[in-house]
Parts: C-alpha cells; sequence; structure tokens
C-alpha cells in the first residue's frame, strides 16, 4: 500500500452514488409492497374467493377493481365479474364461480389492512420517482432523443418518468437497445457503476469485478474448476435477471442462450449470459457506440459456420477429407 501497488475498491462518482441510494430504497419498497400483495391473496384465500384460479395478478387492472369493490360492499360474483379487463382469459362466468365465498368481518379487515398499506407504499414509490428525476436532470451530459424504443408497454414497477431518456442523456447510449435490458434493469446497472468505467482497464476488470467471469482454479496447468465465484452485486444481479428474460427472445443473445442451456444447466447459462450482456453493456459505455441486434438467425448461421470450420480442422489434423453430403450425392 505505501508503494502504490495496492488498487482501491470501485466507488463511482458522489452524484451517482446518490442516485443508488435511492435506488436502492426504492427496490427496498417495492419489496415491502410486494409482501402486502401476498396478504391481499391470503385474505381471499381465507374466505374462500379463488380469484387467483382466474386472474395472474391480484394486483393488475381486474384483481384491484374487484377487491376494492369488495371493501366498498359489493357481495354479488356476477357484479364483481363484470369488473374483469377485457384482456383477461376467464370470462366472466369463470371468475363469478371464483368469488363465492364466505365474507367474514375478520378477514375483510386484513383485507382493507393490506390495501391501504399497499396504497401508502405506491405513494412513497411516486414520491421516490419524483426524487430520481430531479437527481437524473442534472447529470445530463448529451442532447438528443434515443428514438423510438422496441417495447410498446411499459413495466408495471418502471419509474412513472421518461427514464429512457434520461438515461440516454446521462451515458450517450441507449442501453435498452439490448435485447433483454429495460429501462429498470439499466437504472439499476448505471445507479451501481455510472457511465464512466476508466476505472476498468478493460471489460475483463469490468466483468471479474461483477462476479460473472469464469474461475481460474489451476493446480499444475490443470483446471480444476471455472466456477463464478460467490458475489452480492446489485448491477450483476439485475444482468442475471435480464438474461433470463432472454428464454423466448427471437434475437441473437435469445439464440446463445438457449444453446447454452443445452449444453449447460440453467444457473449456468444465466451467469454466462449475464457474462456478455456485462460485455455489451461496457463496450457501449466505452466506445459511445449502438447496439444493433443481428437477429437470431444470423446468429444460428454464424455458429454453424463455426462447428463446420472446427470439423474440418479436426478431420484435415487426422488426415481425412471433410465432404459435404450433397457432393456425394451428385
Amino acid at each position: 500500500m505505501s508503494y502504490g501497488l495496492l488498487a482501491g475498491a470501485y466507488r463511482p462518482a458522489e452524484a451517482v452514488c446518490a442516485v443508488r441510494a435511492v435506488v436502492r430504497h426504492r427496490d427496498r419498497l417495492l419489496a415491502y409492497q410486494a409482501q402486502h400483495i401476498q396478504h391481499m391473496q391470503k385474505a381471499l384465500t381465507q374466505m374462500n374467493l379463488q380469484l387467483t384460479n382466474v386472474i395472474s395478478d391480484v394486483a393488475g387492472a381486474t384483481g384491484q377493481a374487484i377487491i376494492r369493490a369488495i371493501l366498498k360492499g359489493e357481495r354479488d360474483p356476477r357484479q364483481l365479474a363484470k369488473l374483469r379487463d377485457c384482456r383477461i382469459r376467464a370470462d366472466a362466468a369463470e371468475i363469478a364461480r371464483a368469488l363465492h365465498g364466505n365474507w367474514r368481518e375478520e378477514h375483510l379487515f386484513a383485507l382493507r389492512q393490506a390495501v391501504e398499506l399497499y396504497d401508502a407504499y405506491q405513494a412513497a414509490l411516486s414520491a421516490c420517482d419524483t426524487q430520481l428525476e430531479k437527481m437524473l436532470g442534472p447529470l445530463q451530459q448529451h442532447a438528443g432523443d434515443p428514438g423510438k424504443s422496441k417495447r410498446r408497454s411499459r413495466a408495471r414497477n418502471a419509474p412513472g418518468f421518461d427514464l429512457r431518456t434520461h438515461l440516454f442523456r446521462r451515458c450517450g447510449v441507449d442501453l435498452t437497445r439490448i435485447n433483454g435490458i429495460d429501462g429498470n434493469t439499466a437504472l439499476r446497472v448505471l445507479s451501481e457503476i455510472g457511465p464512466d468505467l476508466s476505472r476498468f482497464k478493460t471489460v475483463k476488470h469490468f466483468t471479474s469485478w461483477l462476479g460473472l467471469c469464469p474461475g481460474t482454479k489451476i493446480s499444475g496447468g490443470k483446471v480444476l474448476s471455472g466456477k463464478t465465484k460467490r458475489s452480492a452485486n446489485r448491477a450483476a444481479q439485475a444482468l442475471k435477471l435480464a438474461a433470463a428474460a432472454l428464454r423466448t427472445s427471437q434475437s441473437a443473445l435469445g439464440a446463445y442462450y438457449r444453446r447454452l442451456c443445452g449444453r449447460l444447466d440453467r444457473a449456468k447459462a444465466i451467469t454466462a449470459t449475464a457474462h456478455k450482456l456485462a460485455r455489451l453493456i461496457y463496450h457501449l459505455l466505452t466506445r459511445g457506440e449502438e447496439f444493433v441486434d443481428q437477429g437470431q438467425d444470423y446468429y444460428e448461421e454464424h455458429y454453424r459456420a463455426r462447428v463446420l470450420q472446427n470439423l474440418k480442422q479436426k478431420a484435415r489434423k487426422l488426415g481425412f477429407q471433410l465432404t459435404p453430403a450433397t457432393e456425394l450425392t451428385a
């Protein structure tokens, strides 16, 4: 340490740390709010109201409309079923059948308390969004607009302001163009690392700090284990969630994730895909380039060409020549 041979721990700029504190606080509020959604489900189940069997989310438009109507005194299942949103797959008759129960006073009281606490945390989240927008405004260093988004709908837990534009003007690139990364993920990553990655000499240093790079347990020149180390890095956790969301993505990253799932277990595939996302973010932030998705077909063709090239090299080393089946037929 006296001779300057030890590098200090990475700490972002003071303004980034302030945004990070608010983002972490907002995540805690979301976790607290999720507990009261579970309390709503428990109160409904204790009254034998099987609403969760016909709708996927009681915190959605239909679930909240029915629950608040119950708290106002409505008990007719057919009238409650009329509050269903047009996007619900279950019809009104199925919802009505699920709303026959016993209206016990103690469970109605617990349901009312859960809804009031849910609304209280919703108000606290709105205050956090206002504070975040206020803090991100002075940090904008780039002009312009990120352009049209590839996503049509906004996530339910996303901040209530134009987060994508604020982040673009903060770092100069649109991270949400990377498949699997939405505004919430980009906010969590940038609040942890900041837009300036000059402290990391290479992309390998960056992925190592995240805890996403392969392990290096080697003895006598033999690799004993390539398992990644345990890490509580919040940016890495956000990237792992983004990687898991690529399961059905018709993109090059989605094809990459599914190919890894075919030969590895799911946890290792998620970690490897998160490592790839981290490398993309590093290159975008350090080079200022724009991410362009080549598509699933391009990835599959590129992978096939690489496998074919490896097979040709192996055959050449063994003294054979690889010939396509079409030429043999001709």
